[in-house]
């Protein structure tokens, strides 16, 4: 058993006292940094409720609930930013990768923990694969929110279908990651092959840094 809140403010403290010596999109990353970790303990509790509530196992909970409620969870700060401060592209990247680092870092620190990290494979496998994808799921998100800003069709349905392809490409990796064999291995390629095909637009899309 690990206390997931302790560890919370054990990173958290330091992150936050940065806060008051940076700025710019330094500030914005560390603040969107902090925001990806709680979500990632927030969202603990809730899919931790719902899996009680509904008599789930371990694994319909990541392949069903888990992505609907991650999703949701990291698409609301970054809606609420671009939204009421309506940022250039580019930082809404940023925030993006910054809420998927966090989340992912969290995740990864809490299930360290408790699994040991005595097996290399293991931890490789925690950073290169589940890591990657939280942050993949997120620059899916930023993409689709940047495209329907650009072409000034921001709709409810518009986003809903940015949040579906994210949920959609998590669920995907938590199912191909449950079955042993060559269905875990496509998983475990899936967030990084997936970064590199993203790669090149978020050059096209990305503005200049400020």
């Amino acid at each position: 058993m690990i206390y997931a809140e302790n560890i919370f403010l054990c990173i958290v403290v330091p992150l936050a006292v940065s806060l008051l010596f940076v700025r710019g999109g330094a500030k914005r990353f560390v603040l969107s940094f902090l925001i990806g970790m709680g979500i990632c303990l927030v969202g603990a509790y809730i899919s931790g409720f719902l899996s009680l509530a509904v008599d789930m196992t371990t694994e319909e909970v990541s392949v069903f609930l888990s992505p609907i409620v991650e999703e949701i969870a990291k698409l609301l700060p970054l809606l609420f930013y671009l939204h009421v401060f309506r940022p250039e592209d580019d930082a809404v990247f940023l925030c993006a990768i910054a809420i998927g680092v966090g989340f992912a870092t969290f995740e990864n620190c809490c299930y360290i923990l408790t699994a040991g990290a005595e097996s290399l494979p293991y931890t490789l496998v925690r950073g290169l694969a589940v890591g990657v994808m939280h942050v993949v799921s997120m620059l899916v998100l930023a993409f689709g929110l940047v495209l329907i800003r650009r072409f000034r069709v921001v709709s409810l349905a518009g986003i809903v279908g940015a949040l579906s392809l994210s949920m959609t490409f998590h669920a995907l990796y938590n199912l191909l990651v449950s079955q042993p064999g060559l269905s875990s291995v496509i998983g475990y390629v899936l967030p990084l092959a997936t970064a590199g095909v993203l790669y090149l637009p978020f050059r096209r899309l990305m503005l200049p840094s400020v």
